[in-house]
């Protein structure tokens, strides 16, 4: 029986650290991912906020949200290179209904 794609949506929040030039490229280097192991739906950018709590010393981070589908086993693949990538802050990824 062939998998079936799931839909998910990922909130990452990266660290204000950065320059602006970085930030986009990681939204872009993880744009490209989803696309290759998936389909992107969209990528909505939300900007700088204010953290609830502070994390790293830091106290504001830039928010993305991307929407996509892809096989069930790729999340944990998204999670893992979102834990080893520097300048990610937080992120979560969940299945959307």
């Amino acid at each position: 029986m062939a998998k079936v794609n799931e839909n998910y949506e990922a909130v990452i929040i990266f660290s204000m650290k950065q320059d602006e030039e970085a930030i986009k490229a990681l939204i872009e280097k993880f744009g490209k991912l989803i696309e290759k192991n998936g389909t992107l739906e969209s990528v909505d950018e939300w900007g700088k906020r204010t953290l609830a709590y502070e994390i790293n010393d830091e106290t504001e981070g830039y928010y993305v949200l991307y929407n996509f589908n892809s096989v069930p086993s790729f999340p944990t693949e998204m999670e893992r290179r979102l834990n080893i990538t520097d300048g990610i802050l937080r992120s979560l990824i969940v299945t959307r209904v």
